[in-house]
């Protein structure tokens, strides 16, 4: 798979993708994620990218050229599945979303700032707006690193046990049951006697009811 990233502030991606799970799926060579500077795209002299809005209004907009320009140019050399608008008023980011992003083979983000981007690229450009919350942040940076991590570790092969992926909270709309490691008892604390007992059975049947109490419990809504 291989991931562009649109955005204005390219050092705040550097992090998130030079470690652990995604700094792996690259080396695997499973995962390519490419980060690309806005206002190498600007025609203007000093590389604005923003601007008043019409109207009238606080806050900057980000202009529709340079956003142009950096999608046809990276569109004349990868063919993308969706191109991706990460906003707060977009659809909220779930794990069945993400099941659905990790099967695409080329992805574009664009990271939005300041008001937002201007309206027509949404409607001629954009074909998949994401949130990742009810919340602002300064940036579409954080959230387009959520969503490439949320993305990233359910390709095959990134993950050392694929099957772990499969156990997650959200995957059949339940949270993940409770879980265990040693010492098996601590300051009069043990571990389920069902874990240690063998009986694979038992154990699956005791986290199947376990991940159900926790849901209704905490996030009811799922059921």
């Amino acid at each position: 798979m291989r991931i562009d990233i649109i955005t204005v502030q390219p050092g705040l991606l550097e992090g998130p993708f030079s470690h652990s799970i995604l700094k792996r799926a690259q080396t695997k060579e499973l995962l390519e994620v490419h980060t690309h500077n806005l206002r190498d795209y600007s025609n203007l002299k000093h590389k604005q990218v923003d601007d008043y809005q019409f109207g009238g209004g606080a806050g900057m907009v980000m202009m529709l050229e340079p956003i142009v320009n950096a999608i046809e140019t990276l569109q004349a050399k990868v063919q993308y599945d969706e191109i991706i608008y990460l906003t707060p008023d977009g659809e909220t980011l779930n794990q069945k979303m993400a099941n659905q992003l990790s099967l695409k083979g080329n992805l574009l983000m664009l990271c939005g700032h300041y008001k937002g981007i201007d309206e027509r690229i949404r409607t001629h450009f954009v074909t998949k707006e994401i949130s990742i919350g009810d919340y602002v942040l300064s940036g579409g940076e954080l959230a387009a690193a959520v969503l490439v991590d949320a993305i990233g570790r359910l390709i095959p092969g990134v993950l050392n046990d694929e099957t772990s992926a499969l156990l997650d909270s959200f995957q059949d709309n339940l949270l993940a049951p409770p879980v265990y490691t040693r010492p098996e008892e601590f300051r009069g604390w043990k571990v389920p006697d069902v874990l240690m007992s063998g009986d694979h059975k038992k154990i699956d049947n005791w986290r199947h009811d376990q991940a159900l109490e926790r849901t209704k419990a905490r996030r009811p809504d799922l059921l």
